[in-house]
Order: structure tokens, then sequence, then C-alpha cells
């Protein structure tokens, strides 16, 4: 009995490894949780290029938005878990999104197998071009005086420039008249015709319109410049070095992925961001490219963690 239940056991094993091999034999769904054009989209397009070149199968972008990228998610969460739908989430969907959404329907810390980070997309503060004031510093000063009746710009409740900007709102003890748009295209439209002051939002969607001098960048939010705005000083150069913020897209898997497969998907990613004409590809959109530990779905469950833990507090108190 004891040898019929190895021979059993060895033969589960090797059809395992063997359909871990073969993988994948069909197209796989790759769900983004947001429309099509933006910046977690524009990630997932990239990357899941290489996916199709390397592994032989189409990775195929079902763009599905709604509720802050939540909508996407909780379908891409109750998937069956072989292989064959995974998603781009970020740092709203799994990391924000339980403090904003009281009826969520997955936990991003359980409900998920994590693949690995793809890309930091850091948060830019910016300003109408003919905003009063030189710097970060005098920036500052004008959100905090409330005689200043500043205007903040952001794409709606639960979207990156709405989260980073609350931040931002709460570590200057400031409060800003606020004007909500339906997404960044809007607000952005507003900023620079001069109709609002400020937003804080993703670099990606920022490049052009700071480079042709429409608007006017303070400051990124991250440890270094980004070579995409090299004249752009960090946060920490600036003045407000406590200000560090990325709205980061991750590959994820529904609970329950076979390991094998999981281990695939990782290390094709971990290629895809040593591959050069993918590098190349984030690096132009403003993205920060995780090193090689960054990259391990360890790393990516830590980080969902720690953002669960960050944005919690913040969004909640926000709220009151």
């Amino acid at each position: 009995m004891k040898r019929l239940l190895a021979i059993l056991a060895a033969m589960a094993f090797c059809a395992t490894a063997a359909f871990a091999q073969t993988y994948p034999t069909r197209p796989v769904t790759l769900i983004v949780p947001f429309a099509a054009g933006g910046p977690t989209d524009i990630i997932a397009r990239i990357v899941g290029e290489y996916y199709s070149k390397t592994l032989g199968q189409q990775f195929v972008i079902e763009n599905v938005a709604g509720a802050g990228g939540t909508t996407g998610i909780t379908r891409g969460a109750q998937a069956k878990p072989d292989g064959y739908t995974i998603m781009m989430g970020h740092m709203g969907t799994h990391g924000a999104a339980p403090a904003l959404y009281a009826n969520l329907k997955y936990d991003p810390v359980k409900d998920f197998d994590p693949i690995g980070l793809v890309a930091g997309t850091p948060i830019v503060i910016v300003a109408r071009k003919d905003f009063p004031a030189a710097n970060l510093k005098e920036f500052i000063a004008k959100v905090k005086d409330p005689t200043a009746k500043v205007k903040q710009a952001h794409a709606g409740v639960g979207s990156v420039s709405f989260t980073t900007c609350t931040l931002l709102s709460s570590q200057l003890g400031a409060k800003s008249i606020v004007a909500a748009y339906r997404g960044t295209g809007p607000a952005l439209n507003d900023l620079v015709g001069g109709q609002v002051d400020y937003m804080c939002d993703q670099v990606v969607n920022l490049v052009e319109q700071i480079k042709g001098g429409s608007i006017k960048a303070y400051a990124i939010a991250t440890a270094e410049r980004s070579p995409a705005l090299p004249d752009v000083p960090t946060t920490k150069e600036a003045g407000l070095p406590d200000y560090q913020v990325s709205a980061w897209n991750a590959l994820f898997a529904p609970k329950g992925m076979p390991k094998d497969i999981m281990a695939k998907l990782n290390d094709t990613l971990v290629k895809a961001l040593d591959d050069e004409a993918t590098r190349k590809r984030l690096l132009e959109l403003g993205s920060v490219i995780p090193d090689k530990a960054g990259r391990s779905p360890q790393a990516l469950q830590k980080l969902v963690e720690t953002e669960v833990a960050r944005w919690t507090p913040i969004l909640k108190t926000a709220a009151k």
C-alpha cells in the first residue's frame, strides 16, 4: 500500500511538473483594473508583450475599470487559480483600498499570490505654470496659508492623485480647497488651464506637460532624481524628505496558483525587467525599475502589508 501511495505521489508530481513546463498552452488574461491608456495599462502592455514573446502565448489585456480599480481586482481574485488569469494591481488597489471601501470584497494581504513588483511610478508635486511660488518651500507656505485659498485638483476619491495629495496635506497639516474630477485627464486639463492651483500625480502622466512648460514641477517624491525629469529636485533636496511615495504596479495571481507556475511567471518578470528594450520603454515613462531583490514574491508581499498599514490611518483620518 505504501509503495502504491508513493507511486501515485510521484505520478502527481511528474504531472504537475510537466504542466508547468508546458504552461501556458493557451492565451492568458491580464486584468488591468483601469481604463486603457493610463499608466497601469501602459506598463501592463509593455510587460505583457514580453510575456507573450517569451512564453509563446498571448497575454491579453482586459481593462476592467471601476471603483478605484477594485472592480477589476475583485474579478481577478475570484478567478480560477490555474495561471490563465492574473492581474496588475497597484498602490491604490492593494494599499489604499481597505481604508477607502468599507465593503471591499477582497483582502489585499491574504487573497492573492504575489508574482512580483513591476515598476514604481513616482509622484510629482506640480502646479499651474504661473503659480506664485519659485520652489517647494514657497509652495508649502502658500498651501499652509488659509488666506491664499489654494485649490487642489484630484482625479476622484480613491485615485492616486487623491491619496497622495491626502498624504501631502497630512504631513503639512494643511487644508486646501479641493476640486474632484472624474479622471486624471480633466484634472490635468484644468491645471494646465489655470482653473486649479496644484495636484500630486504619477510622473507617467506629467512628463510631457512639465517638459513643455505648461505646468511647473516642484519636486519628485523619490530618493533620487528621475532620468525622465533630471532637472526636478527630489523632495529630500527640496526640503520635504518625509514625502516619499510611488504608485507602484505589480503582478498578482488569485490565491492558490500552482507554485511551479508562479515561479515561471516570476522568472519571466525578472527577465523582462532586465531586457534592454523593455527597460528602455519603462524608463522613458519615468518608471523606477526594482532591483533583483525587490522583484521577488516575498518582497511584494511585504510591500503590500506595509502599504496597507501606511495608508489606512492616513485616509481614515482624512475622511472624518
